[in-house]
């Protein structure tokens, strides 16, 4: 049971206690675990969502030098801001529009996810918030293109 959990863990992103309560739920089905977490996760968002995002960081990517995009992505405290996880999720976003594109956040919440397109950006959104433990929220973004 200990080598599900890590590797749940490793597809998640989840805390260990976490994959261990929903590998017990299922018991012991890594798939029916796996949407678990999923389902908690976008509960856990639910809950932070109305919580204030004071904090943040700005990100830019540059693609091959024609295509550029800055992109801030809000969340609650500079302890995260300054968080690995939050940093490569803001990176994954940039990319993200440097590639699809997009008018909106809401258009950009809705794309398949470059990297998973199992996912959506908005899923991407949800495990990061039910992973970090706080609200975040893509702000606003631009994209140049020559």
């Amino acid at each position: 049971m200990n080598d599900a959990i890590v590797k749940l863990r490793e597809v998640t992103g989840a805390g260990v206690m976490d994959c261990k309560r929903a590998l017990d739920d299922a018991n012991g089905d890594f798939d029916k675990a796996k949407d678990l977490i999923f389902e908690r996760g976008v509960s856990k968002a639910e809950k932070k969502a109305e919580r204030k995002t004071g904090s943040g960081i700005l990100m830019t990517y540059v693609h091959n030098g024609r295509i550029g995009v800055m992109v801030e992505i809000r969340c609650e405290t500079d302890f995260v801001a300054k968080n690995e996880d939050f940093k490569e999720l803001a990176r994954s976003i940039a990319m993200q529009i440097a590639s699809m594109g997009g008018e909106t956040v809401e258009e950009i919440l809705a794309q398949p996810f470059i990297k998973d397109p199992n996912l959506t950006v908005a899923d991407l959104m949800t495990q990061a918030i039910a992973k970090i433990g706080e609200n975040m929220k893509i702000e606003r973004f631009c994209r140049y293109v020559l």
